[in-house]
């Protein structure tokens, strides 16, 4: 289950985050590339861009539904 106290610091500001349980799979920047990017250097995703469309919004969903160790959060914060 995400963490939002755990959350990387390079996730942008609102509802969805990647937190430190990422494993960088890369299935959510598969799923969701316009949301998601992998960080090369510290190996993990994170959060590039809100969804802020309703296709952003299902692929954002499919991509936090996708991730195997469940390191997408969804606070419902914007």
């Amino acid at each position: 289950m995400p963490n939002k106290n755990n959350k990387f610091a390079n996730n942008v500001a609102g509802k969805m985050y990647v937190d430190d349980s990422c494993i960088a799979c890369d299935a959510c920047v598969t799923a969701a590339p316009a949301c998601f990017a992998m960080d090369e250097n510290d190996g993990h995703a994170y959060v590039k861009k809100q969804p802020n469309t309703p296709e952003e919004e299902e692929r954002a969903r499919e991509a936090m539904e996708t991730c195997p160790v469940e390191a997408i959060g969804n606070d419902g914060e914007s």
